[in-house]
């Protein structure tokens, strides 16, 4: 059975399963919710704990199935934790796990603790996982999108009796906050702890913020490509910022921005040509956030300007591939800077 993961602590309240699995890329959520789990079942008398890798085709699965099965010398009760970093527990591992989650689901002498990394569609269509899905509770902990982690970071102060101040000082500091440690909230997370640390319990100001919090934001290509999409000149000029002095390769960029506006092309043509939006983009297989981006910029954006950026989208694969063009940067990155920029005013 899924439930959310801000579910997690009132279903722990109601009692305690024998089988969790836990799945999502947020290295922070997924310690927070394991955490959790952990501690509701050593107050339960769980306090013996054995912990296995899954790593290569060749792991012994017998160990996890003879752990599940016995019981320990020094407690009734014990908590077995299975981590599969690959996610992909392979053909032998999978009907394993179809074995494990049924033993799992009638032994009250122990809680089975998966763990897994973001999965995949297939991966959730898998017998192994409907098997663990079906015999206990999974839980997919997403990551904090941008756009709500300023009031993440405004819950995790409260949390240590903090607050910024009424009003806009008080916007301005989250969105300050937000901007310095986006991408990386397991950073985000220290950073909150040493405001706790520096000062006391009540208000904090913008000033405040901005002397203690540092810049440990992280970006990837993928979510340039979704700020471009929707318009946010402000953090796209930031974020390109970020990917060139973490020295992510100007090529990779390139790429990213590009398959967008190839997305752009190919959608455009179709509802050109009489296809409804809604199959035009199910076609091109987009979905979830770029497919609203798609739905909101299509009709705005016109033909002519889609060619346009295809174009300086080529003239841009040059200079990165070191070729010299008039009347265009000829440092990459600045390139790389114009092509986003003009895309995203576009999108806007």
């Amino acid at each position: 059975m899924q439930i959310a993961s801000g579910q997690l602590n009132n279903h722990l309240a109601k009692g305690l399963r024998s089988l969790y699995v836990l799945h999502g890329d947020e290295p922070l959520l997924v310690q927070e919710a394991a955490d959790a789990i952990r501690g509701h079942a050593r107050k339960q008398g769980f306090t013996e704990r054995s912990s296995f890798t899954v790593a290569g085709a060749h792991f012994d699965w017998g160990e996890v199935l003879a752990a599940a099965g016995s019981m320990s010398l020094f407690a009734d009760k014990q908590i077995i934790e299975i981590r599969i970093p690959s996610g992909k527990p392979g053909k032998d591992g999978s009907v394993q796990l179809q074995q494990i989650a049924g033993q799992a689901a009638g032994n009250d002498d122990a809680v089975t603790l998966v763990l897994l990394p973001k999965l995949d569609r297939l991966s959730k269509q898998s017998a192994w996982f409907a098997a663990l899905d079906g015999h206990g509770i999974s839980i997919e902990l997403q990551p904090v999108e941008r756009a709500a982690l300023p009031q993440w970071i405004a819950q995790r102060l409260q949390l240590q009796q903090q607050r910024v101040v009424a009003g806009v000082e008080g916007q301005q500091t989250l969105q300050f906050f937000a901007d310095q440690v986006e991408g990386n909230l397991l950073a985000a997370y220290q950073e909150i702890q040493k405001l706790a640390l520096l000062y006391p319990e009540g208000e904090l100001t913008l000033a405040q913020v901005e002397s203690a919090v540092l810049n440990v934001a992280r970006y990837d290509v993928f979510k340039l490509a979704e700020s471009i999409l929707a318009g946010h000149v402000a953090r796209v000029q930031r974020m390109l910022e970020g990917l060139q002095a973490e020295g992510v390769a100007e090529v990779l960029v390139h790429w990213a921005i590009v398959e967008d506006i190839r997305a752009l092309k190919r959608l455009k043509d179709a509802v050109s040509s009489g296809r409804p939006v809604p199959m035009a983009l199910k076609e091109q297989r987009i979905w979830g956030m770029k497919e609203r981006l798609y739905e909101r910029i299509l009709p705005k954006i016109t033909q002519h300007e889609i060619d346009r950026l295809l174009c300086d989208a080529h003239v841009v694969d040059g200079i990165v591939k070191g070729l010299k063009q008039r009347d265009w940067p000829q440092d990459n990155w600045q390139a790389l800077h114009r092509l986003a920029l003009d895309l995203c005013q576009k999108c806007k």
